[in-house]
């Protein structure tokens, strides 16, 4: 019998962890190559992880709640024939043939208890990630055990770890004896909110919880600021309405109008392409690739950002069936980690909830984002060769908010005006 090391992947240049929330498959349960054996989350999305061989689960190295590094072990799957040797992915460095039963089995030992999680003075399991954590910083048993865990059974988290640390870095620090301590201002404290007996307790969910975060982190991180712009699609709305039958009878996909949306940012984008860049420290990183990142709702009413690669490379009808595999997807939840990561410049429809505009939080660690608003049917002034008119038109608010830090006005401005140009140039008589 061989046995094989079943790793975890890597799920995107981005993540580097991910937190197992269930086992699909228990210790000498049969496993099929590409069943899946365990579900995994990260700070994007959630996935399953598969088996690559054929054979029996012999051994679990974490358990449920534990964050596991990209790469690292976590099982050891026994296969048919060979010998009793731990066999690893095809990328990763395999144990020499000449390694003995012994060393194998001191291998899959040590795993173990690196693995096992420690059980403190209150009988607490703590994660590999939060004991190096703790470690590092030099947080004591006593902290540790004081720390109010939002993971299952109580669990600390990394996301607790990284709250408790930053309100102990708040905290004032020792100074010399000789040293006449400096005044420190407060950190204000959190109103603390009381419920009574009449109010319900909602827990936040575990992607609500990183959404949030990630939300605070942009806040901080970026220089917000918006530009506002009307354009007049009716000639997008007629059309479409011209053409979207044949298109289902066709290609079998409904023509929404956020491909015709979409098509319009990539082509602004390739014009100003300074919009299409990623700011890293000091550091401006200038995008190749136009890779539009597209806010879709999920089945539990979150929020996720897949995204279209090249989106400048596509027609109408790519573009549209795209969207529609991706909104589909994020819908069922099989969003793939693949299809989160890369994405360069970031899309959201406010009008899908009849707003008319709004100012969006930027996606770290992209510049700029662009909320479309509800189209509406208003009267407006229609400037024609013969004189002026009021003319019933479809208009929609385009709003663009964007990293001040490296985008100014001019720049911001412009692209949203592009963006405008673009669709009001809509031609009529497109075939497609």
């Amino acid at each position: 019998m061989a046995k094989f090391e079943l790793k975890l992947p890597k799920m995107g240049e981005s993540v580097a962890e991910a937190t197992i929330t269930s086992w699909l498959k228990e210790v000498g349960d049969a496993i099929e190559a590409d069943e899946a054996v365990l579900e995994i989350a990260t700070d994007k999305v959630d996935s399953e992880v598969p088996s690559e061989v054929d054979g029996v689960l012999v051994e679990v190295l974490f358990n449920v709640d534990d964050v596991v590094q990209v790469g690292q072990t976590i099982a050891i799957i026994e296969t048919e024939g060979g010998s009793d040797e731990v066999e690893s992915a095809p990328k990763s460095e395999s144990v020499k043939e000449s390694a003995p039963v012994a060393e194998v089995s001191k291998t899959v030992t040590a795993a173990q208890e690196t693995a096992a999680p420690v059980v403190s003075s209150d009988d607490r399991f703590y994660s590999p990630l939060v004991k190096n954590m703790a470690k590092e910083e030099g947080v004591s048993q006593s902290e540790l055990d004081a720390i109010s865990g939002t993971g299952k059974d109580g669990r600390v988290t990394k996301n607790d770890m990284l709250g408790y640390l930053e309100n102990r870095s708040a905290a004032p620090k020792a100074q010399p004896a000789q040293q006449a301590a400096p005044k420190q201002a407060e950190k204000p404290k959190a109103t603390p909110v009381i419920a009574s007996g009449d109010d319900e307790i909602i827990e936040m969910s575990r992607m609500g919880k990183l959404i949030a975060h990630h939300m605070v982190e942009s806040v901080q991180t970026s220089a917000h600021v918006q530009s506002f712009i009307e354009a007049d699609v009716t000639k997008i709305w007629n059309w479409r309405k011209k053409v979207k039958d044949g298109f289902m009878k066709r290609e079998g996909e409904n023509l929404t109008f956020t491909p015709i949306f979409m098509e319009a940012i990539a082509k602004a984008l390739r014009d100003f392409p300074m919009m299409n860049i990623s700011l890293q420290g000091d550091t401006i990183i200038k995008k190749k690739h136009i890779n539009l990142g597209m806010a879709a709702a999920l089945g539990d009413g979150n929020l996720i950002v897949p995204v279209i690669k090249d989106a400048d490379q596509l027609n109408l009808v790519g573009m549209t069936k795209k969207v529609n595999d991706l909104a589909n997807r994020a819908r069922l939840n099989q969003l793939k980690p693949d299809d989160i990561q890369g994405g360069t410049y970031t899309v959201t429809n406010v009008g899908t909830f009849g707003s008319i505009m709004g100012t969006p939080i930027i996606n770290q660690p992209q510049v700029g984002i662009l909320a479309l608003g509800a189209i509406r049917k208003v009267p407006a002034v229609v400037e024609t060769p013969e004189g002026d008119f009021i003319g019933i038109r479809y208009k929609m608010f385009l709003s663009h908010s964007y990293d001040h830090r490296v985008v100014n006005g001019a720049l911001g401005g412009q692209f949203v005006k592009a963006v405008k140009d673009y669709l009001e140039a809509w031609d009529s008589n497109r075939e497609i």
